[in-house]
Formats: C-alpha cells, sequence, structure tokens
C-alpha cells in the first residue's frame, strides 16, 4: 500500500511534468534521439536534388521514369532510468531531497518518451540492484515509476554506479537510452561507463544539492556521513568554506572530463533550480548533432 503523502506528491508531479512535457519539450526529445533503424515505407518519382543513391532501379525499368524509395525511421526505443537511491540521496539542504528531485527529473523524461510510443523501464540501486521495473508503455507506467523512485525503502545505504551499468548490459541486449541517475559519490567507474557506452547511449545525469557545491561560513558544526554514519565536526571558518568550494569544483572538474573523454552527452543539475532550459537546450544540442 503506498502511503497518501507518496500518492500526493506523484499526482503533484504528473500535473507539473505533463504539463513541462506538452508545452516546453514537445519534438525536442524525438530529435535528440535517433530510433533503433529504418523500415521501407514507399517510393515516388525522383525529384530534383534527390539522394540518387536512393533509386529504384526495379521499378525505374518498368516505368521508364526514376523513382526513389522513401524509408521511414521506426522510432520505438526503450528508456532506461537508473535512479540512485543510496542513504546520500536522501540528503536535501532545500525543500526537495535529490532523490524528490530525481523522481521529478525521471517524470519528465518518461513522459516525453510514453509521448514517442517510446517504452520506460528502472533500475533503482545503490551497491546492489534493489529494484528492476521492465520496460513498458502507457501514463500508468510512468506513475509507477515515480512512486518507486519516491517510495522504495533500499536495503542498501552506499552506492556503486558499476553495479547497475553491469546488470544493463546483462538484460538488455538491444541499444538502448539509458539514464544514469546519481551524485557520483562512488568508487571508480571508468572502465564500466566505457563499457556499458558501447552497447548503448549512456547518459549520465549528476544530481547535487547546493551545499555540496558551497558551504557557507558557519562555526562549530556537526556533519553526518549519511552513507557510513560517521560524525565529524568542523570549524567551517572562512577558509575551509574557500578550500571545500575548491575541492568540490575540482571533483566536478575532473568527473566532467571523464565524461568527455568517454564521448559521453551529460547533465549536471541542482537541487531547486530550474533544470527545464538545461534539458531543454541538452535535446537541442543532440538533435542538431543527429543531423549533421
Amino acid at each position: 500500500m503506498i502511503p497518501k503523502g507518496i500518492v500526493k506528491k506523484v499526482k503533484k508531479i504528473e500535473i507539473r511534468t505533463r504539463a513541462l512535457v506538452t508545452d516546453m519539450l514537445s519534438g525536442q526529445y524525438q530529435s535528440a534521439f535517433k530510433g533503433r533503424g529504418m523500415s521501407f515505407e514507399e517510393v515516388r518519382k525522383y525529384q530534383p536534388g534527390d539522394d540518387i543513391r536512393l533509386i529504384d532501379w526495379n521499378v525505374t525499368a518498368r516505368t521508364n521514369d526514376p523513382y526513389i524509395k522513401l524509408f521511414r525511421e521506426e522510432r520505438e526505443l526503450t528508456m532506461l532510468l537508473l535512479v540512485d537511491a543510496s542513504a546520500s540521496f536522501m540528503f536535501g539542504s532545500r525543500e526537495m531531497t535529490k532523490r524528490d528531485f530525481a523522481a521529478e527529473l525521471a517524470a519528465v523524461l518518461a513522459f516525453s518518451a510514453i509521448r514517442n510510443n517510446d517504452r520506460v523501464g528502472l533500475v533503482v540501486f545503490t551497491d546492489t540492484i534493489e529494484k528492476f521495473v521492465p520496460p513498458k508503455k502507457g501514463r500508468k507506467h510512468v506513475l509507477r515509476v515515480v512512486s518507486e523512485i519516491l517510495n522504495f525503502q533500499p536495503k542498501g545505504r552506499n552506492s556503486d554506479v558499476r553495479v547497475p551499468l553491469e546488470f544493463v548490459s546483462r538484460i538488455s541486449k538491444r541499444r538502448s537510452i539509458v539514464f544514469l541517475v546519481s551524485d557520483f559519490i562512488v568508487p571508480e567507474y571508468e572502465k564500466e561507463m566505457r563499457i556499458a557506452a558501447r552497447r548503448h547511449d549512456l547518459i549520465p545525469v549528476v544530481v547535487e544539492d547546493p551545499m555540496e557545491r558551497s558551504i557557507p561560513p558557519m562555526g562549530l558544526v556537526q556533519f553526518e556521513d549519511p552513507e557510513t554514519g560517521d560524525v565529524i565536526t568542523w570549524d567551517v571558518t572562512p577558509a575551509v568554506a574557500r578550500k571545500f568550494r575548491k575541492k568540490a569544483e575540482k571533483i566536478r572538474q575532473m568527473r566532467s572530463e571523464m565524461f568527455r573523454r568517454l564521448d559521453l552527452d551529460f547533465l549536471e543539475l541542482l537541487v531547486g533550480e530550474d533544470y527545464l532550459p538545461r534539458l531543454t537546450q541538452f535535446f537541442r544540442n543532440r538533435g542538431r548533432r543527429m543531423i549533421r
């Protein structure tokens, strides 16, 4: 039985995200992701400017007029959402936790997919696979995906993105769109990312809380590691705050350099920010590359 509070959250997310998809992202998703192939549709008379490689010589010979073959892209794709459920993803210094933010983002991606008749699946992970929802179509299925992200109670506390990447490589033989949503506070994972990217259209989505990038000088403060339970006391002076900010920036730079080295499109999002312009631009940039 899903708690009433979660049901209310899911309905709120549905109203907001379906409106975003309808009003702002219509067409952007479709242009950003290719279908799995091309299927023959019909022939028509050759027109100046047509690609001569598409001429149907059999029809041309029968009619004594040049005809070309027309093809239709097979649009149906599978989107897999790999969503972190570790303890660090429950952190939030604003109104939303990283998990709440991930659920809303997943809804936007999933509703974009089903509007284009694509299937959506979910993998919830910590340092093990916690939940697998096989890909399906339809509104009810998307709402189930969002509910699972919000309501799932994981057994593990730590995070390891290598686990879902290896899992997807085993279960999905056909090339899929794979959104890996995590804060990436995880062990070394470049090798597994490289292998997964050869088989799938892999898109890392880094979700961070603003406090993970910068903390204000607050004096003596106790911090608890949500994954290990370790507690430390810091005297957060202005110098310590500057050092923290520089270290966080260095980590982001190294991570981004790795994604670029692997030739991956990626997103970096902050909890509480208006993510729609960034997501829209991401789809547009991919769409431009697809037609080059």
